[in-house]
């Protein structure tokens, strides 16, 4: 559980929804139950975020193969800003899954007590860099200087603060120690950087990309580097406990949505990239620049492996730095549904224990 003192704004949001997910276990009247497991048309309700990171979501619902994959059953999408939002949404039962973070993945299961949500598959690694002013050159120069995350417990700002520890800097959840953090939306993180209001940020793409062509910062940390094989977790696609309990067809559809899409992103990458900035202009109402989709792009890989010894590495990041007190996420994959689709395509199946 998070420590109440030092997190209060951070977890209430996540408490309620937590107390909104057991609400809505004991009742029998949600909206998403208009089928049964074994047959029945199900609506399932999707969402993702308008972002680079989530390619394979915004790729699957333009070419219309998660409709395609799940048959008579109706999909229904919603797209949030970030992982506390989405994370609200599955817990109060607004949606059923969603594409999501690992930091947001990792707190719904813990704060629910293994209730709300199940990780079924992965969906992206890589894309998340520090992104500094001219001025800092070397770690060394971090002293004193206010960074960015995209907010308090995501995934980058979990990343943000373990390596801060591991430099020997301190930081606390209030904005205070050797370097400031100070979590906001990418987009104000845009501006303040440009403004200079702030000195960097650990960011997500395309943000990380925006930085260095917009604001003209300098890549200090790639997270790629700090970890094996350069894979850690980006984005994982997750399901309600409860829509998986009742509707474990529909999930198994749209596990042969999710493995259709990443497999036509990567059989078409070029195309995909189109597709992904055209699908961001028409949620945001502005396309990247072909220099920053072209950098984020590269920095991305998607793919269906759920990562499962990154994922434990990041519960293990977050105990670090004083954003959880116990790194149990054992129970949070059912990949079932996933090694079902990949078998019946001939691809590789996963294990919750592999890396």
């Amino acid at each position: 559980m998070l420590r109440m003192r030092t997190k209060t704004r951070f977890i209430s949001a996540l408490l309620l929804a937590a107390l909104l997910v057991v609400t809505a276990a004991c009742g029998d009247d949600n909206k998403s139950d208009s089928g049964s497991g074994s047959g029945g048309d199900v609506t399932l309700r999707l969402g993702y975020f308008p972002n680079v990171t989530h390619a394979t979501a915004l790729v699957g619902v333009a070419k219309g193969i998660f409709q395609k994959d799940l048959g008579s059953n109706k999909l229904e999408t919603k797209t949030f800003k970030d992982g506390t939002e989405a994370s609200e949404a599955l817990s109060a039962g607004a949606i059923d899954a969603t594409y999501i973070g690992s930091g947001p993945s990792i707190n719904l299961f813990q704060k629910s007590k293994g209730e709300a949500i199940r990780i079924v598959s992965g969906a992206a690694y890589g894309g998340a860099s520090l992104v500094v002013n001219k001025d800092i050159k070397t770690v060394a120069d971090l002293r004193g200087k206010t960074l960015s995350s995209p907010k308090l417990g995501n995934t980058q700002d979990i990343s943000l603060r373990a390596w801060l520890k591991k430099q020997g800097y301190k930081t606390d959840t209030s904005g205070g120690g050797d370097v400031k953090i100070a979590p906001q939306e990418n987009s104000s993180t845009l501006d303040a950087f440009i403004a200079g209001s702030i000195d960097g940020a650990w960011v997500p793409e395309p943000w990380a990309s925006r930085l260095v062509a917009e604001g003209h910062g300098h890549v200090l940390v790639n997270e790629a580097d700090l970890w094996p094989q350069g894979k850690f977790l980006t984005t994982v696609l997750v399901v309600s406990k409860k829509f998986l309990g009742d509707h474990p067809d529909a999930v198994a559809d749209l596990l042969k949505g999710q493995v259709d899409a990443n497999d036509w992103v990567n059989k078409h990458s070029d195309e995909a990239k189109t597709l992904t900035n055209s699908e961001i202009k028409k949620l945001t109402g502005k396309d990247l620049s072909s220099e920053v989709i072209d950098s984020a792009w590269k920095q991305l890989t998607f793919t269906n492996d759920p990562l499962p010894k990154a994922l434990q590495g990041a519960a293990d990041q977050a105990v670090s730095v004083d954003l959880l007190d116990s790194n149990d996420i054992k129970g949070i994959y059912d990949l079932a549904p996933l090694n079902k689709a990949l078998e019946a395509k001939g691809e590789k199946t996963y294990s919750d224990t592999s890396g």
